[in-house]
């Protein structure tokens, strides 16, 4: 993608750094020293103003895919766009706004100090840069805070010994058996012996295949036994001491260390476990896979694709085939996506989900884009049309969408699957108004597809540069025969 950057200064360069060799980068610089700095420096540089015409026209307006501009003075931040859009109508523009000034003022201004209505389409304000990174950082810092307890509380307990017995529900489904093995591997790590454990019969065949298959190390004890006895630590995961675990007595909670689960808290808790136990119990939470997601994550550990296919299927069951997400379970799912075995995954012979559609979908869920009450989800390649339906299905589920768009490559067609639950869209005449043209488009009120041959766009350098430039032309016709402003 060619992408002309106005004004080399301290962010100008290094923006320009970032992309190099990446994308066709053009830098346009005023000041002559600095311009031929940056020439020496190996960048391609049109030394002039980038406010006039004859500069830009110079630096290659016209061929230009992206504008980034880095110059905080609003006057010549207007005078520039209307000089963009007079030579590049189309072209995205992305620039820097002093927190003082949003969009729609600056489009304002520039229309009447111009007369002429012009397209801004990225804007970005320092301190409103800045507020997003610190709650990002605040974020990451809460997601670590449990996992650090966790590691301090097993150093404890390494002191005095370095058994630790993993107890399960009676009957222990593949969320449960999945956050035991994830658990087993961190405390493994830090020098424990472990032995995951269940007091019931396992006879759901997928839950047996799912034990075989992934190579889950289980064993059922009763109550009273000896396995129990010997061990100095017990963690529970997916259950606390109540009837789902019947292999525990009343002596061997004062062992009990640590307590994952994701069910409603008893209320008679802390009254039967130490006080200095460790808790992490989340009913807001889908799935107790998720929660050992966010430590192996927060602790940097490797994850098998066998650990990895468990916890997604874990989460999967839980959360009722992904149509019951938390922000914890749709972050643990888009770790997860590129670490599933999904042939393993298929051989636990869920009917409901092919090996390339559970693909899709994790990419459908880590590639989503939000606009307002909208996502577009671009999935790549792919040779499974039908998964695009699946996956719009089950993204229209999330809670504030209304409307979902995915789209992927199959040979040489872009195919588009779109579902929505407002009542006020007519989606297969969206589709129709925004792809007719293209190739087709259409469908029912609440569902529809569209496919479009990939024609110009097979031009692309490059699989990733082809499927960017679709991603924006779907997006821009779609946002646009929504009536939604992309942001």
């Amino acid at each position: 993608m060619r992408v002309l950057i106005l004004g080399g200064g301290a962010l100008g360069r290094s923006i320009a750094e970032a992309l190099k060799g990446e994308f066709d980068v053009v830098i346009v610089e005023k000041d002559e020293i600095r311009a031929r700095t940056l020439e020496e420096s190996g960048f391609h540089v049109v030394q002039g103003d980038f406010s006039y015409t004859a500069t830009l026209l110079k630096a290659g307006i016209e061929k230009s895919e992206l504008v980034v501009m880095t110059t905080m003075n609003v006057d010549t931040i207007k005078k520039t766009i209307y000089v963009i859009r007079t030579n590049n109508k189309d072209v995205p523009i992305m620039t820097v706004l002093p927190d003082d000034i949003g969009l729609d003022e600056l489009t304002e201004s520039i229309k009447e100090s111009f007369e002429a209505d012009v397209k801004v389409d990225y804007a970005i304000s320092p301190r409103t840069a800045l507020k997003n990174a610190l709650i990002d950082m605040v974020k990451q810092i809460g997601e670590k805070k449990n996992v650090n307890l966790l590691v301090k509380k097993l150093l404890e307990l390494k002191n005095e010994g370095d058994s630790l017995l993993i107890a399960m529900h009676d009957n222990p489904d593949p969320d449960s058996l999945a956050s035991a093995a994830a658990l087993s591997v961190i405390a493994q790590t830090l020098g424990f012996k472990t032995k995951i454990v269940h007091g019931g019969e396992i006879t759901h065949h997928e839950n047996r295949a799912f034990i075989n298959l992934l190579g889950i190390d289980v064993t059922r004890i009763s109550r009273g036994s000896y396995e129990i006895r010997r061990y100095p630590f017990i963690a529970l995961v997916d259950c606390q001491p109540n009837g789902n675990i019947t292999i525990l007595e009343s002596l061997d909670y004062e062992r009990i260390k640590i307590i994952i689960d994701h069910h409603q808290i008893l209320q008679h808790l802390p009254d039967i476990i130490p006080e200095d136990a460790f808790l992490d119990i989340r009913p807001e939470v889908n799935s107790a896979s998720s929660i050992l997601v966010e430590y192996l994550r927060g602790l940097n550990i490797p994850i098998s694709p066998s650990l990895a296919t468990a916890l997604f299927y874990g989460i999967y069951v839980d959360t009722k085939r992904f149509s019951k997400l938390s922000p914890v379970d749709l972050k643990a799912i888009e770790f997860l996506a590129g670490k599933v075995d999904y042939e393993l995954l298929d051989k636990i012979e869920h009917p409901d989900i092919s090996t390339e559609t559970a693909e899709i979908l994790a990419r459908a869920i880590m590639h989503r884009k939000i606009y307002k009450n909208v996502i577009i989800s671009n999935v790549g390649f792919i040779t499974n049309r039908d998964a695009l339906a699946e996956a719009a299905d089950f993204l229209l589920r999330l809670e504030g969408i209304t409307t979902v768009l995915v789209f992927g490559i199959v040979d040489d067609k872009i195919e588009i699957s779109a579902r929505t639950r407002d009542v006020r869209v007519n989606i297969g005449a969206v589709l129709k108004e925004a792809f007719g043209e293209l190739g087709s488009g259409g469908g029912h009120a609440r569902a529809g597809g569209a496919r479009i041959h990939l024609g110009i766009f097979k031009l692309a350098k490059d699989k990733n540069s082809l499927l960017r430039l679709v991603e924006e032309a779907v997006t821009e016709r779609f946002l646009e025969a929504l009536k939604v402003k992309e942001s």
